[in-house]
C-alpha cells in the first residue's frame, strides 16, 4: 500500500489515529528500503526476517509473471505449476541475466534484475569491509567454485588465445585440477617445497617438522621455459587444508606482473579468515591479481551453488560475466541477499569472532591429544584447518583407514585421514601422496577445520570423540609394526573437555586413574 491507497480507507473501517500509526511503520521500512538501494551498502544491523521478506516481496512483484494484467506467449514465461516451488522461490521465476550476459538486464524481469545487481554490490561492500579494501568489482556466479575456476580461466583465454598452459601450484582438490582441465588447458603442477622450521639462532632445529613452502623458483624456471606469453595464468591458492598454508600469493603477484601473465587465485574458504584477506589485499597493492574466486556456501553459510567471482577491476570480472552463456539462475542471488541482510556488518562480524575462538580451542584440544600419543601438530600457517600426525598409528594402512571410518560412524564428517600412500590419476596425470598436497610429504595425518559457523559444543564433541577412538586403535604388541612409544603416559589416554558456551575457552584436563 502507498500513501493514496492508505488516504483512502474509510474512517469507518479503522479509526484514524490507529491508521497513523500503522503508516508510520509502513513508510519507516520502506524508508530502510529506499535507503539500502540508494547506497548498495551492506546495512550496520541485520534486518529481521520479515523486513526481508517484505522486500524481497515488493521484489518480485516487479517481474512480468507477478503482473495483474498478464498475457504471457512467449516459450519463457515464468510459469510454475508447484505452488511449493513458487513460495520457496519467493515467486521469483524469469532468473537472472540475458543471453549475452550474466549481468544483463531484462525487460521481464525489474525486479530480478535489482536483486542481482542490489545483491552484487552488497557482495562487494561486504568483501571490501571484511579486509580487502582494493575490491573493485564482484558478482555472483550461479556455478560453484569448480566451475567458476574453469569460466574465467575461459576469459581469460579469450584474450590470451595463443597461451594454453596454467601453472597451478599443487592442491590436492580435484575441482582445482579438473576446472583446467575443463577449460581446455594444460595443467603444469608444481609441487610445493618442504621447508624445515628454523630456530631463533638461525639454524635448522634436528627435530624439526616440514612446512609447505611455495615453489618461487620453479615458477619463474616455467616461465623462462615456456616464455610469458605460452601461460595463460597463473593459477595459486589461499585455503586448503592443513598442513599445507596459502601459497605466496604476493609473491607470486609480483612475479606475475613482473612478466604481464593473469594471476587467478582460488579463495574457496578463504573470506572467512583475516589473514588469507590480507595477503589477497596485499598481492593486489603490490602485485597482480586479476580475479580471486570464493565459494558463497562456505563463506555465507547458504546451499552450495554459487560463487563469487572478484577484482579489483571490473574488466576480468566482467569478462567471466559476458562469457556466461544463456540465463541463469537467480536462487544465488536470492540466497546471498537475504543472508547479507539478515546478518548485516555485525552480524558477519560476530561470526568471524566466533570462528576464530572455536579455531584457539580447537588447536588446544588437538594439541593436548598429540602430546598424549606422542604424536604432533603439524607445523604451518594456517588458520582454519589443523593437523595432528598419525605417525606412531601407521601400522598398516587398513589401521589408518580405521581412524577416519570410526570417527564418521560416530558422526563426526569432515576429518580428513591422509596416509600419503595414496596415488590418484586424474586424466592421465599421476599424483604421488595424493592428499598430501605435495609428493614429498611421508608424514601421515587426520586434518580438522573450525570453519564459519562452527559452535563451541561441536569443537568439544569432536575433540571427545577422537579421544574415544585413538586409544581403540593404538598398536598392540602382537602386532608386527609395534614399536614402543615411550612417550606416551598411560594416566592421559583418556580426558575431558570442558567448553565454557560464553567465551569459547576449554580446558584439557587429564583422566587419572
Amino acid at each position: 500500500m502507498n500513501d493514496n491507497t492508505l488516504k483512502s480507507i474509510p474512517k469507518n473501517l479503522v479509526p484514524e489515529n490507529y491508521l497513523t500509526l500503522a503508516n508510520d511503520a509502513r513508510v519507516e521500512r520502506d524508508k530502510q528500503i529506499k535507503l539500502l538501494l540508494e547506497q548498495r551498502k551492506l546495512p550496520a544491523s541485520g534486518w529481521s526476517e520479515p523486513m526481508i521478506e517484505y522486500c524481497i516481496s515488493e521484489l518480485a512483484l516487479l517481474d512480468s509473471n507477478n503482473f495483474p494484467t498478464r498475457c504471457g506467449m512467449g516459450e519463457r514465461e515464468g510459469r510454475i505449476v508447484c505452488d511449493l516451488v513458487r513460495r520457496r522461490h519467493y515467486n521469483f521465476s524469469h532468473g537472472i541475466g540475458r543471453s549475452g550476459n550474466l549481468t544483463d538486464a531484462q525487460p521481464k524481469a525489474a525486479g530480478s534484475t535489482i536483486m542481482a545487481n542490489l545483491t552484487n554490490s552488497l557482495v562487494r561492500d561486504w568483501i571490501r569491509t571484511i579486509g580487502i579494501p582494493s575490491c573493485g568489482h564482484a558478482i555472483v556466479v550461479p556455478l560453484a567454485t569448480g566451475m567458476t575456476v574453469m569460466l574465467t580461466l575461459r576469459a581469460i583465454h579469450a584474450s590470451r588465445p595463443a597461451a594454453r598452459y596454467v601453472l597451478w601450484s599443487r592442491v590436492d582438490q580435484q575441482s582445482c585440477f579438473k576446472s583446467i582441465l575443463a577449460a581446455g588447458l594444460t595443467p603444469i603442477a608444481i609441487d610445493s617445497l618442504l621447508a624445515s622450521e628454523i630456530n631463533g639462532n638461525g639454524e635448522q632445529s634436528q627435530d624439526a617438522n616440514p612446512t609447505f613452502a611455495t615453489d618461487l623458483a620453479a615458477f619463474a624456471k616455467h616461465i623462462n621455459q615456456l616464455g610469458a606469453d605460452a601461460i595463460c595464468c597463473v593459477l595459486s591458492t589461499t585455503s586448503c587444508f592443513a598442513p599445507r598454508s596459502s601459497d605466496d600469493v604476493i609473491e607470486l603477484g609480483k612475479l606475475c606482473k613482473a612478466h604481464s601473465i593473469p594471476h587467478v587465485v582460488n579463495n574457496a574458504y578463504g573470506l572467512q579468515s583475516s589473514y588469507y584477506c590480507h595477503q589477497l589485499n596485499q598481492a593486489t597493492r603490490t602485485g597482480r591479481v586479476d580475479a580471486f574466486i570464493q565459494s558463497t556456501d562456505k563463506n555465507l553459510l547458504v546451499p552450495v551453488g554459487g560463487a563469487i567471482v572478484a577484482g579489483s577491476s571490473a574488466d576480468m570480472v566482467d569478462a567471466v560475466a559476458r562469457l556466461y552463456p544463456g540465463r541463469a539462475s537467480g536462487t544465488q542471488h536470492l540466497d546471498v541477499l537475504m543472508t547479507l541482510l539478515s546478518l548485516g556488518r555485525n552480524g558477519y562480524s560476530d561470526l568471524l569472532k566466533e570462528r576464530k575462538e572455536a579455531y584457539a580451542v580447537l588447536l588446544e584440544g588437538l594439541t593436548n591429544l598429540a602430546k598424549a600419543h606422542s604424536e604432533r601438530i603439524l607445523p604451518c600457517r594456517n588458520p582454519i584447518s589443523i593437523a595432528m600426525s598419525l605417525v606412531t598409528f601407521e601400522t598398516t594402512t587398513c589401521r589408518l583407514e580405521m581412524i577416519g571410518s570410526m570417527l564418521q560412524k560416530r558422526g563426526v564428517s569432515g576429518c580428513r585421514v591422509v596416509s600419503t600412500t595414496d596415488s590418484k590419476t586424474i586424466d592421465g596425470s599421476a599424483f604421488q601422496a595424493w592428499g598430501s598436497h605435495s609428493s614429498k610429504a611421508s608424514v601421515p595425518y587426520l586434518t580438522a577445520s573450525a570453519s564459519l559457523g562452527i559452535k563451541s559444543h561441536e569443537v568439544a564433541n569432536f575433540l571427545a570423540k577422537l579421544d574415544e577412538v585413538l586409544p581403540t586403535v593404538v598398536p598392540t604388541q602382537n602386532d608386527k609394526s609395534y614399536a614402543p612409544l615411550p612417550k606416551i603416559r598411560p594416566h592421559m589416554v583418556h580426558h575431558r573437555f570442558k567448553v565454557d558456551s560464553r567465551r569459547y575457552a576449554s580446558s584439557f584436563v587429564p583422566k587419572h586413574p
